[in-house]
């Protein structure tokens, strides 16, 4: 628990009721890293929001912060998508109380989860659930990882505010009553604002040439009621727009890592959730949870084509010089979506707790795209042609039932079903999805635990019409009736243990995933959907069927000493495979398949006198490299003016190992009423060149008998990346 004199510490017990009578009560605290849900028996973990904190390397995002968790990596620097057991990034689920909600991150991309920068603020998450496998019923529409998300309730006792100046925003956020009494109404809200441009002006490396600009803010408003019920209404916004002007550089050697080499790019994304909680004991054994939401989550851009060339800039300088720039991509994806979610909760005695439920999504779409497909060879413009034009909408429902038995005082049982209906076509229905779960606790310090499930997913709206043809330059859609639900069958068990009179624990847990009925092309070829989810631009691949195999397992090892008497360590490993066959067959890794993560992370606070501390961090990561091809197609890429590799070697070629070391630096002054912290974090603090990806550049190789291999080129990623901001809380 930190603890600073300008905020007071709010704390909730819970109480666990014993399946036996009892002559006497012991208050014990639940081990850290428990997961919050009852229903949750393995490949789950709580994470502590005062622990973000201490990461080093995480910018305090909570995405970032769970690539520290073993069988977890991040996709790369510039973003933060989750990569959990070799998955997809776009199989992850996040969900905000209890509402599942679209990708919580600025400039995001249709089908991802991720983003340069989270809109999510950890001033107002409570301490949350996240899972990496075999999850319980009432998580559904996801094969990857669930992120259970909740706001935490302002201070009903007192204001309090806190103001923070910082390379990632201006930050303000306030809380406080609304009444008076034990039990007032409460509010909390927090509004922050991109000063990025500020910081590009001093010369420190942002990883963009371009200045993203962005805000966001969230706000709760507590209520509550008679005899233990609660009303909350809450929201979160976040809006987003950058100018990617690859025309105004001349450096032949230059390189956006957020752009194409080939194009003028201006982007934007906005995204608003809000609702209304409800939640009521009925009696002694009773209590419901309900929930009403709205949101809406908007991209948009224009891409104008670039035609450069290397020529003499004057003064004996030679560079880019550009020779066309004309408009070449127009498109608005807007999606709003109605939420709605019901739970019952019914503990049917000392032993047995029922729970059933019901999440409803109801999807509202409006896809409009043009473009003129630039032709590498012949270089030219064709006339314009829509990729998308679509208006229209359809349901998610998602029906569920779990049961958790104490057999004993030491084995827990679970099992649970839920079923999953997409609106959008008569494949998208999963009647049965059972999970089932095991923990035994064979003595007072050693937990054994086992699970399984079966999962099911919808792909992402916008790949359902996709139009590869068209009649008259008008959309001929193909994938609306052939695409169904992409499914994965887990297993995971393994051992805890705890160290009597330490905040320590020791984990190692292995798994085993396989996937079917996975997207991949009508036509023989190596795509797949297990490939996708991750980078700056959406996927186009010709007709989708399911008939794509997939098969994940590993082993994980975690080793942690929870934050007590300064300290905290973390050290995970995990050693996976995962692999995939597409249309063609043919069995080949993952682009994802790094085969091996380690993350080594320490942190320790040193007391400087009575009233102030310094603190000290570091982490050290290193994950197998990323997949890609032995050949380009020549031919391919010069059109497309990107690397296409051809599908025979498709990721038979490993990037090399990803290593970094972060460092982070804080120091704390602690006043009467007001409390100051400086903080450093450092990312790559040597400077590491880790592999981003191989680009292709148009023009650098030879115009009149080109060479693709002389325009391709290895991008690395972040450099030395150092976070810092000043905080006043009040």
């Amino acid at each position: 628990i930190e603890l600073n004199s300008a905020k007071e510490a709010v704390l909730q017990f819970g109480l666990l009721e014993s399946s036996v009578s009892l002559e006497e009560v012991s208050v014990t605290a639940t081990a850290s890293g428990q997961a919050k849900n009852e229903m949750a028996t393995v490949s789950a973990r709580q994470f502590s929001v005062e622990e973000t904190n201490l990461y080093a390397g995480s910018r305090g995002e909570p995405a970032r912060m769970a690539t520290n968790f073993a069988g977890v990596q991040g996709s790369d620097d510039q973003r933060n998508d989750l990569v959990v057991r070799g998955n997809t990034p776009s199989g992850v689920l996040y969900r905000m109380e209890g509402i599942n909600i679209p990708n919580p991150n600025h400039f995001s991309i249709p089908g991802t989860g991720g983003g340069p920068v989270t809109i999510l603020n950890n001033k107002f998450l409570a301490n949350s659930d996240f899972f990496t496998g075999a999850w319980p019923a009432e998580y559904g529409n996801a094969i990857a990882g669930v992120f259970d998300l909740q706001m935490r309730d302002g201070n009903n006792q007192k204001f309090e505010g806190s103001a923070q100046l910082g390379l990632l925003g201006t930050e303000l956020m306030l809380e406080g009553p609304l009444g008076k009494g034990a039990k007032a109404p409460s509010f909390l809200a927090v509004y922050r604002y991109s000063t990025l441009s500020l910081f590009q002006s001093l010369n420190i490396n942002l990883g963009t040439n371009a200045i993203p600009r962005y805000q966001d803010g969230a706000f709760r408003l507590t209520f509550p009621q008679k005899n233990g019920g609660k009303i909350a209404a809450w929201g979160m916004f976040g809006v987003s727009d950058i100018d990617i002007l690859i025309s105004e550089q001349t450096d032949t050697s230059g390189f956006e890592s957020y752009g194409s080499t080939d194009r003028d790019q201006y982007f934007g994304s906005d995204m608003f959730v809000g609702g209304i909680n409800y939640s009521k004991p009925l009696n002694k054994t009773t209590y419901i949870k309900a929930g009403v939401a709205a949101s809406t989550a908007v991209i948009r851009a224009v891409n104008t084509k670039l035609q450069r060339e290397i020529g003499d800039l004057g003064g004996g300088q030679f560079g880019w010089i550009v020779t066309a720039n004309d408009t070449m991509l127009n498109y608005t994806f807007k999606e709003n979506k109605i939420h709605g979610f019901f739970s019952y909760n019914k503990k049917l005695s000392t032993r047995s707790t029922l729970q059933a439920g019901i999440n409803v999504d109801l999807y509202m779409l409006d896809y409009q795209d043009s473009v003129r497909q630039f032709d590498g060879v012949t270089g030219i413009l064709p006339p314009w042609r829509k990729q998308w034009n679509t208006q229209t909408q359809w349901p998610v429902v998602q029906p569920y039932v779990s049961y958790k038995s104490r057999l004993n005082e030491k084995t827990t049982f679970t099992a649970g079903v839920t079923s999953l209906y997409l609106g959008v076509n008569d494949k998208s229905f999963m009647p049965l999805e059972p999970r089932v779960g095991l923990s035994y606790q064979a003595t007072a310090t050693d937990r054994f635990f086992a699970g399984s499930g079966l999962h099911a997913q919808g792909q992402a709206p916008y790949l359902y019409y996709y139009a590869v043809t068209t009649q008259n330059f008008d959309p001929l859609e193909h994938n609306p009736d052939r695409i169904g639900l992409m499914k994965s069958a887990q297993v995971a068990g393994g051992w805890e243990r705890t160290y009597k009179g330490l905040p320590v624990r020791t984990k190692i847990e292995a798994y085993y995933q396989y996937l079917y009925d996975v997207p991949v092309e009508v036509r023989s070829s190596a795509f797949s959907m297990v490939n996708a989810g991750s980078g700056f631009g959406r996927i186009w691949p010709d007709t989708l069927q399911n008939t794509g195999t997939g098969r994940n397992y590993g082993l994980e090892l975690t080793a942690e000493r929870f934050f007590a008497g300064g300290v905290y360590f973390l050290a995970t490993g995990s050693l996976f495979d995962a692999k995939y066959r597409g249309s063609d067959g043919v069995l080949r890794n993952t682009i994802f398949n790094g085969r091996y993560a380690f993350n080594l992370l320490a942190a320790k606070e040193f007391k400087l006198g009575p009233n102030n501390r310094f603190t000290l961090g570091g982490k050290f990561t290193t994950v197998g490299g990323r997949w890609f091809g032995d050949k380009v197609d020549q031919n391919a890429t010069l059109r497309a003016g990107e690397i296409i590799f051809e599908n025979k070697g498709f990721n038979t070629v490993q990037n090399r190992a990803y290593q970094r070391l972060d460092l982070k630096l804080g120091y704390k002054w602690n006043y009467p009423n007001l409390a100051w912290e400086f903080g450093l974090d450092i990312s790559n603090l040597t400077g590491a060149q880790n592999i981003l990806t191989l680009t292709y550049v148009p023009g650098l190789d030879n115009v009149d008998t080109p060479d693709i291999d002389e325009g391709i080129r290895e991008e690395y990623q972040l450099g030395l990346f150092p976070v810092f901001y000043l905080r006043c809380d009040f």
